[in-house]
């Protein structure tokens, strides 16, 4: 049945992913398991999805409860979990309103879109966003064109206007931009870049960049898709700083599997979006708002942001010493659970290697090793994780 399965799959399903030779049937804490029974640990957690792993009771019982009593009713109603919902990340963010949709690019699409209305209520014709080298915004025409990736723009032109790009890490050349472009509105960017290599910036680069957009009345809109929701060893990767964005996206890890989105805003934005300017069928409805409701008191209660942070520490430390003087590895990065190990040539056969060892792993920007493992990962998967990618650098490397 399975052979069969996949033969239909492969034939009917549009052929934009490069899909691993496996299928999951289920999944429990870290583990999934194939149509063969074969049992793997996920070092990924669905790209950052998972940060409660794979059918958390919780969010079980959430689903259930939920799928028995209303799952629609459009946003021409009120929605008690959406308004719950909303006051939860306001009081865990410290930002102020809330708008719910379905995914991160559809959250960026909504940041966007109001620093194109702030700008163009003080009269700017062409508002520009600065953006960074590196990024990964979204695969929507507007999210596409703020990514910083040649490669997954290639094919897609026109892209749009309105958006000026700098190196990541580097204010020097935002600030240059601010005496050449005289309509600049907001500074969107990552805190940690994920998909472009897991790279961590200097501790102060999201302070100078608060100062420079109150210098210049801009926003900064901050991506904390990939980095939000503990994921970093704070709630919120600024959240390492005492500086607050003017909006911030999320999603990901918010559902825990269960598509969800939301763009947050305070002060001069909070209510920036009014009746007709944007909206979402989907976005909010009380099932995914019930589930991200039970995220954020399973996180709250089993102190998974906490937990997060001593097992970063726990796998830098294991692979600095696993990798010690192994020639080829350049550097080992790590923010909370969010870790890349970049090495000196192209690696991304070792997810498949690594796929053999019933490991789930990524590579990301061609070099480095990403790991993005659920919050509720325990010490001995962790010890696990870092003995098997170890060894698999030494042999991808032929140490």
């Amino acid at each position: 049945m399975a052979a069969i399965l996949g033969t239909i799959m492969s034939k009917n399903l549009m052929p934009n992913y490069a899909r691993q030779p496996v299928t999951f049937l289920k999944g429990e804490g870290a583990w999934l398991w194939d149509t063969e029974g074969k049992d793997y640990l996920d070092a990924l957690s669905g790209i950052a999805v998972c940060g409660l792993g794979h059918a958390h009771p919780a969010i079980t019982t959430a689903i259930c409860e939920q799928a028995d009593k209303l799952l629609h009713t459009s946003n021409l109603y009120g929605i008690a979990h959406q308004q719950s919902l909303a006051e939860a990340l306001v009081r865990i963010t410290g930002m102020e309103t809330a708008f719910f949709c379905n995914s991160g690019a559809e959250a960026n699409e909504a940041a966007l879109k109001m620093a194109r209305l702030y700008g163009h209520n003080q009269g700017y014709k062409k508002p520009t966003v600065i953006v960074t080298e590196g990024s990964f915004h979204g695969r929507t025409l507007a999210t596409l064109t703020a990514t910083g990736n040649p490669k997954v723009q290639a094919g897609f032109a026109p892209l749009l206007e309105g958006f000026v790009r700098v190196p990541y890490n580097n204010v020097q050349a935002m600030e240059k931009v601010a005496e050449q472009e005289a309509e600049i509105v907001a500074v969107l960017v990552e805190p940690v870049i994920g998909e472009g290599g897991i790279v961590i910036p200097d501790d102060d680069y999201l302070v100078k960049i608060r100062a420079l957009c109150d210098r210049h009345n801009w926003l900064l809109m901050l991506d904390e898709i990939q980095t939000g929701m503990g994921r970093t060893g704070k709630w919120f990767a600024y959240q390492h700083t005492s500086k607050l964005p003017d909006v911030l996206t999320l999603a990901k890890s918010l559902g825990n599997g269960v598509p969800i989105g939301a763009c947050l805003a305070r002060g001069k934005v909070a209510d920036i979006l009014q009746p007709g300017t944007h909206g979402s069928t989907f976005g909010g409805n009380p099932l995914a708002c019930r589930v991200a409701l039970a995220v954020i008191e399973t996180i709250e209660r089993d102190n998974l942001v906490e937990r997060a942070q001593v097992l970063g520490q726990h796998f830098y430390q294991g692979f600095s010493k696993a990798l010690h003087g192994v020639a080829g590895v350049r550097e080992i990065r790590v923010k909370g659970l969010m870790i890349g190990i970049e090495l000196d040539k192209p690696c991304g056969e070792l997810v498949s290697m690594a796929l053999e060892k019933q490991l789930l792993i990524n590579v990301a920007a061609e070099r480095v090793i990403r790991l993005l493992p659920p919050l509720i990962l325990s010490d001995s998967q962790a010890n696990d994780i870092i003995d098997t990618v170890s060894q698999l650098i030494r042999d991808f490397l032929n140490i």
